[in-house]
Parts: structure tokens; sequence; C-alpha cells
């Protein structure tokens, strides 16, 4: 990958004076985050939340990456800005002491409303691994429609809570593809620097890889792709390096190097709770309440009346709230955002929704897949969470694949990857009147592209090396998981259901600035997409509209 993929950068001059002193605020408190105890996971103070019957300025639906940049940005521009989040604040520790627990042992934290796991590698030399667990507002949600299971992440903070971190930038060669109606000049002079120091982007130190236990598993896969003749290429996380170090020397609380990922990380990791969140809480001018869903936005006397339900930790509506706001800035995901969308346009909430809305949906070509090795390559026993390098053939084959943890305890002999491929198959959202929900068009047919793309990697390596694919992991004599993905984008597709920079056709004051804006694709881990594209757009918002 090129240098722009491979390093984080650092911020670039801005227009607005606001931003430059919001960027250095951010930047000093990425250089603090990541050094304390659970507790500090959640850095982000809950006040009272949102009342039946309230007048803001702006809110904002969801906590992710989208919303926090939203939230941030307005706020510094004397905005009060409220939050809503469907998922829990994530700031109490359980009876163990630590908010999150562990991927080797989920509890009642670990799933969003689900009585049993749904584990992306669901078998462990074919045995079945998912186990009850009792029915909680937990942080990972695994969404199922025809064909495909969405993970995402529930709580404030979204996907930031849940994801590996893998902050990569795009090529710029790419970026055509990505979004094709943005300038790649402000995007990589600006904003996607502006993201990488926001969010805190880092490398690790290739001398440390070199000789620490817990990336065995990626010296193996580099070895291994370097035979075959592929790149392997560090790429950034949010992770905090140092703390890491320390996890591996024993002077810290362990956390990634004890496979602390997929249900939350308790200490080194730099979730939107410890970047934009806590600079936008500063601010004084952001609330969120939590364990809150919106359930209708619709154009009212004061503005936008949007209706929400507040939660409790079964699930169970305990109150419905009706407020307004000047502006609603819809952030809740790819699919939370869409499926609101396409509600509120079939049932006559906001009937002038263009026919773009719920298209362009992809699933940024996830497939996983894991290799059986040679006892002369141990992949080791304990496995950092945090990924930090991939294997590159994205121009010759349409993949990009992490060297993925398998944190599992014991030595596996097995190399694990999860694969982004150049899919070009699109679903669509549309509501489903006789079910009272929105369903997604998808066959798990259409994953057939993005096995053969990461195949052109995997093939050739067992060929290289005399291995074969595991068949034990995804069910019985099941190769690929196709079936799942990490990074759902789009269906409110930017410059086609909203205009160049996220505004809602039809409904000034409404606006999308969240994933569901990238058409289905980003060649890499979307968020520092994600991110950068949520800060050009609120600028120019903040600028044109709040003038």
């Amino acid at each position: 990958m090129s240098d722009t993929t491979m390093q984080p950068s650092g911020s670039q001059g801005v227009s607005r004076r606001r931003f430059i002193a919001g960027t250095g605020s951010i930047l000093g408190a990425a250089a603090l985050v990541g050094h304390g105890t659970a507790a500090h996971a959640a850095t982000v103070a809950q006040a009272a939340p949102i009342g039946d019957g309230a007048h803001v300025p702006a809110l904002v639906i969801g906590t992710g990456y989208g919303g926090s940049v939203a939230a941030l940005r307005l706020a510094q521009a004397g905005v009060d800005v409220q939050m809503i989040e469907m998922g829990m604040a994530w700031d109490t520790p359980g009876s163990d002491g630590k908010i999150f627990c562990n991927t080797t042992a989920p509890d009642y934290r670990s799933y969003w409303l689900r009585t049993k796991t749904k584990q992306p590698l669901s078998n462990f030399f074919g045995i079945p691994i998912d186990k009850d667990i009792p029915r909680y507002t937990g942080i990972l949600d695994a969404e199922d429609f025809s064909g495909i299971t969405v993970y995402q992440g529930r709580g404030v903070g979204g996907g930031s809570l849940v994801n590996g971190g893998m902050a990569v930038t795009p090529k710029r060669e790419n970026f055509g593809a990505i979004l094709p109606s943005v300038n790649p000049d402000e995007m990589y002079n600006t904003y996607y620097p502006r993201a990488n120091a926001g969010l805190g982007s880092g490398l690790i130190d290739p001398a440390w890889f070199d000789t620490v236990d817990c990336y065995q598993f990626a010296r193996v896969g580099r070895k291994q792709a370097g035979r075959s003749g592929f790149p392997f290429v560090f790429v950034p996380d949010v992770y905090d390096w140092d703390y890491m170090q320390r996890e591996a020397a024993g002077t810290v609380p362990k956390s990634a190097v004890a496979g602390e990922i997929l249900y939350g990380n308790n200490y080194g990791k730099k979730s939107l709770q410890k970047t934009y969140l806590a600079q936008a809480k500063s601010t004084g001018r952001v609330t969120i309440s939590p364990l809150h869903r919106v359930t209708s936005v619709s154009p009212g006397s004061g503005g936008y009346t949007v209706v929400i339900e507040q939660l409790n930790t079964n699930g169970d509506v305990t109150a419905t709230k009706t407020v307004t706001s000047d502006k609603v800035f819809f952030a809740a995901g790819s699919v939370g955002t869409s499926k609101l969308l396409v509600k509120l346009k079939a049932t006559g909430a906001l009937p002038n929704l263009n026919g773009e809305i719920g298209r362009g949906w992809g699933d940024n070509g996830n497939v996983m897949c894991g290799r059986a090795n040679y006892l002369w390559d141990p992949t080791g026993k304990v496995q950092a969470a945090i990924p930090c390098g991939g294997i590159d053939n994205w121009n010759a084959g349409g993949a990009f694949a992490e060297v993925a943890p398998l944190p599992t305890g014991i030595e596996t002999y097995a190399s694990f990857y999860l694969s982004i491929t150049k899919n070009p198959n699109r679903g669509t959202f549309s509501w489903n009147p006789a079910a009272g929900r929105v369903d997604l068009d998808w066959q798990t047919a259409w994953k057939q592209a993005s096995i053969d793309m990461a195949r052109t990697i995997f093939d050739k390596i067992n060929a290289t090396e005399g291995t074969i694919y595991r068949t034990d992991l995804f069910g019985a004599y099941k190769i690929w998981n196709d079936t799942l993905t990490y990074h759902p984008l789009g269906g409110a597709v930017l410059n086609k259901a909203t205009d160049n920079y996220g505004r809602l056709y039809g409904y000034p004051g409404l606006y999308v600035i969240d994933g569901s804006l990238i058409p289905g694709n980003t060649s890499v881990n979307p968020f520092v997409t994600i991110t950068a594209l949520a800060e050009r757009n609120i600028e120019k918002i903040i600028a044109a509209d709040l003038a």
C-alpha cells in the first residue's frame, strides 16, 4: 500500500479558526488516552437524558464516527447538541470490576438482546462454541437479514467499541471509486489528516513487533505472504501502542494482550469515548441520552418533530418522548440510518425523500477464512487482539486481507484472516408493510465474488506452503464465513440520496453524516474514511447553513 495508507497523518491547515483550535485539543487528548484503568474506558460522563417536550438546536441520532464528529464541531461552533444513542453508556464496571467482558468468555454484556451468542467464528475443531446468555442490551449487535448478518457496536461510541481499530486511509488511486463526487485533494490534504489526528492513529514499533510473543501470528502471516510474493504492510491502529508494550511486559493490566476486542476493550484502545466524544463533552454543549431509540422524524411547527423511545436493559420501552429540533443529523450507522429513512419515507413521515433512499448498500466485500499451518509455524498461544498488518493484492486480485488474531489462549497452528474485497454487488433496503419492518435484499451467493478475490491470496499461499484451509471454524466443512459483514456501508449514498455534503433532498435541516453515505466499499477498513467525510461535510454545513 502507498505511504498515505501506511502512515498516520498529522493535522493540516484548515479554513476556520475554531476548527484549528478544536483539532489541536483533540491532539492533546489523543496523547493522553489509554493509560488509565477500566473506569477510564468511559471518559464521557452522563447527564440526565432528554426530556419529553424538549427543544434542541441540533439532534444527532447515533454516537459513532460520523455523529461524534458532527457533535464536536457543532459544539465548537457554539451550537447545543443532543445525541441519542440506542445502546448503553458503558461507564459502569460489572461484578468482575471490568466494563467489558473478554472475547473468550462472553456473558450478558456481550450481545444486543440475544439469548445465545452468535460469534463470527462459531466453531472450533468442529465443535460449536456459541452459548446461552441472559438477554441484555449488550455491546455487539449481530443483526440478521436475509443472507447476511451485520455486526454493529451498540453503545456510546458505536462501532469504535467493538472493531479492531485498524485506522487505514485508502490508497489515493482507489479513492475515485469510493467517493466519486468528492475532491480527493481536499480529502488527502485536509480531512484524512484531521481524522487521523482526531482518532489518535499510530503505527506499531516494527522493532518491538519483530520480537514480542503476542505478534508471532502476524510475523507468520508476513513471512508466508512474502514467500508467495505478496506485500505485507503495517497499518495504523487507534490502540495505545505504549500501553500494549507495558501489557506485554506485565507492568499494567492486560487488555489487547488478554484478547479483549470483540466485546469491548477495557484499557488501551482509543475508542470514540476517549477522543471525539470526550472533546465534545468538554465543550459543555453536548448531552448524550443512552438507551434511547429514535422512531420518527417529521416536519413540525418548531422545526422537526422527533419521537424517541427510552429502553431498559431488557430492551423494553419504558417511556416515549416527543421533542423538537431545528436540525437533525442521521448518524445511526449504515444500517440504522438506512432503515430509519426507508421507514420514514414509506410510512409518510418524510414522503419527499428521493428514490435513492435505501439503495447502494454493500458489505465492504468482507469474508473470513482460516488456514492450517505446519508444526514448525506456530502462531502463538498468546495473541494481541489488535491487528497491525495486512496482505495487499487489491490491484491484481481485488483483495486486502487483515492478518487477524485468533486469541484462544492455546496454540492453534492456524492463520486467520478478514478479507476486504472489491465485491460489486449492492443491496437495497425496502419497507415490508405486512411485517412492519425494513428488509434488506441481499443474497449469500453474491459473496462468491469476494471468495474468488480472497482466493487470489490464499490459494497461492497454500500452494507455496503446502498447507490447506481450515474447515472447522464456521460450521461443518465450511471454509469461508460468507454470511457476515463488519463493515456495512451505503443506503443513503452521497450525491444521490443526499446532496454532495449529506443534506437530504426536500428537507432543509436534515442531514446524513455516517457510513450510509459511502456506496458499499472503501477498499480498506472504513472508519477513517467515514470520519474524514464527516469532517468535510460538517465544516461545509456549519459554514453555509449556520452562518
